[in-house]
């Protein structure tokens, strides 16, 4: 089915509003897939911040250049059935879900390469960003990290003081004791 220029005009410029909006991109090559599957698939992507597009390899390639992409050194990235993932929001979540879709259908999907801000990446690069914990675990990770000396220090500096505290009660507990003593 033929489309025309204009439709043309508006895929390119959708894809470079996604690419500009996008912190990776996944490109993947399906065949076999059902629509279910696929479905299944864009769900999977949604869920983790992106959205999943079947492109036409020409036009993408266009929209990439227009952005300032460099092109990938392979040129097959951009033959057969191509679907690319674009990562809104958290890029090693987006990777993930499309990286664990392609684990349970080997046949109908195939990582291809991807970009990583405006850098090409391999398809192993892909699957290595798709082990990333997700942005809300490396976030809680970084503050751990950035917290513990903070509250080490913390602990440091009342150490005396609860350690007078303590001294402090137990006299007044002798000493109530001793009061209760001489009473009885």
């Amino acid at each position: 089915m033929a489309i025309t220029k204009a439709r043309k005009r508006e895929l390119v410029a959708l894809y470079r509003e996604l690419l500009g909006d996008s912190q990776a991109l996944v490109i993947a090559s399906f065949r076999g897939l059902s629509v279910a599957e696929t479905e299944k698939l864009r769900h999977a992507v949604r869920e983790s911040g992106g959205r999943l597009m079947v492109v036409k390899n020409t036009l993408v390639k266009i929209a990439l250049d227009e952005s300032g992409y460099p092109l990938p050194e392979d040129a097959s990235v951009f033959e057969g059935t191509t679907m690319v993932a674009f990562a809104l929001q958290d890029p090693a979540a987006t990777a993930k879900a499309v990286a664990d879709f392609a684990k349970e259908h080997e046949r109908a999907l195939r990582i291809k390469a991807g970009y990583l801000g405006m850098q090409p990446v391999t398809a192993e690069q892909v699957k290595q960003l798709a082990s990333l914990p997700p942005l809300p675990v490396l976030r809680a990770q970084l503050l751990g990290t950035i917290m513990a000396p903070a509250s080490q220090l913390v602990r440091l500096l009342a150490e005396p003081a609860r350690q007078l505290a303590a001294v402090v009660r137990a006299y007044s507990e002798k000493d109530g004791a001793q009061a209760e003593a001489t009473a009885a």
